[in-house]
């Protein structure tokens, strides 16, 4: 169990910042314009207090079971930074950092409350709908990039998926598949350490999750997933492969972004049960907003000032989407109903009836309130 705070198979590590935020010695920043770099601070904060909210909405019963972002805010968002606009992106359930980048925020809680239109609302961004099922987005991913191959599109497709989908099938064949038909993908693991309860280590024992791909004969990299500057230089060289591979080069990647998730894996998991403090404090350490935040300072891009506006604009557009997506009519139960099946079984006609009896019972008005 890592309990010292020190990253996995740090020699092969790709870092640009240090802990504290300075340049490591012989590093090369990602060219990355100024306004850029602002903004993917800000959206790192942005994605960190909506975090705190959606969890406080989860306690207070206005929203559903929610997994928190907070300490993967750089990997989320700084890769996403790295696509062109039309690149797709699948994803688990936890990268809401990607969603905020392609700039969806109070559509997007719509589908925590509950209203499936917080889902639809993704694919105008180019994501593929949330996925909940662990690692059975990968496949998919592959089939969508390797589509694309076929039809000639010039866009690649990033897979976002956790630590634990790595114990799945569908990683296997998805990864194997991408290999052998080169297909246009990146493959982007965010190991925070933990699935669920389960720790990295008991996961696999393999030194790290990078060399996973040399079985499916392409390359696999490791970076520090809370350093944003990192996460964004092996992105963008990945994508650059996925477009255009040289001689010698195959077009899928996986990335093993090596991070930590500070709070639980759901609003509904206590973590205390099974990892200590010193643990999560080591890693706090490695915080990627205030490392980013002091880079930014030190070379001169942010002062007080700046920070200052960016925190009060964040709280302010929070409060907002929040308040936005609350006045959102609730959608209508039926709706549970549409597009599971095309010939509905009777268990699900029952359970349709049973509704129906609740309504006629106590009317819409008195059903839908809550």
């Amino acid at each position: 169990m890592t309990t010292t705070g020190s990253l996995p198979g740090e020699d092969g590590l790709v870092q640009v910042l240090d802990e504290h935020g300075s340049v490591r010695d012989g590093a090369t920043v990602p060219d990355i314009d100024d306004g850029e770099l602002v903004q993917i601070y800000e959206e790192m904060r942005f994605a960190r207090e909506l975090d705190r909210k959606a969890t406080t909405l989860h306690r207070q019963g206005r929203i559903g079971t929610y997994p928190p972002l907070a300490g993967q805010e750089a990997a989320q968002i700084a890769s996403t930074h790295a696509l062109a606009d039309d690149d797709w992106i699948a994803y688990q359930y936890r990268e809401h950092g990607t969603v905020i980048s392609r700039g969806i925020s109070e559509a997007y809680l719509l589908y925590w409350m509950g209203n499936e239109v917080g889902n639809e609302v993704l694919a105008d961004q180019y994501i593929f709908p949330l996925n909940i099922s662990i690692g059975s987005q990968i496949p998919h991913a592959t089939g969508m990039a390797w589509a694309a191959k076929l039809r000639g599109d010039d866009c690649a497709v990033v897979c976002h998926f956790g630590d634990g989908a790595t114990s799945e099938g569908d990683f296997h064949e998805g990864l194997n598949f991408a290999g052998v038909f080169d297909v246009p993908s990146v493959f982007f693991c965010n190991n925070n350490q933990w699935a669920i309860s389960v720790p990295r280590e008991r996961q696999t024992a393999a030194a790290t999750l990078a060399q996973k791909a040399v079985a499916y004969g392409f390359e696999g990299v490791q970076v520090d997933g809370m350093d944003p500057l990192a996460v964004y230089r092996v992105t963008r060289e990945a994508l650059r492969k996925a477009r255009d591979p040289g001689e010698g080069e195959l077009r899928p990647t996986l990335i093993e972004a090596v991070q930590y998730r500070f709070g639980a894996h759901t609003t509904a998991d206590d973590p205390s049960v099974y990892r200590n403090e010193d643990e999560v404090e080591a890693w706090r350490q490695r915080d990627p907003i205030p490392r980013l935040e002091r880079f930014l300072r030190e070379t001169g891009r942010l002062d007080d000032g700046a920070v200052e506006d960016i925190e009060a604009s964040v709280r302010d557009q929070v409060s907002t989407a929040i308040e936005r997506a609350e006045r959102t009519p609730r959608p209508d139960p039926e709706e549970m109903f549409a597009d599971v099946y095309a010939d509905r079984p009777s268990a699900l006609r029952a359970q349709q009836t049973y509704l129906h009896r609740l309504r006629d019972r106590h009317g819409d008005d008195a059903f839908l309130k809550e």
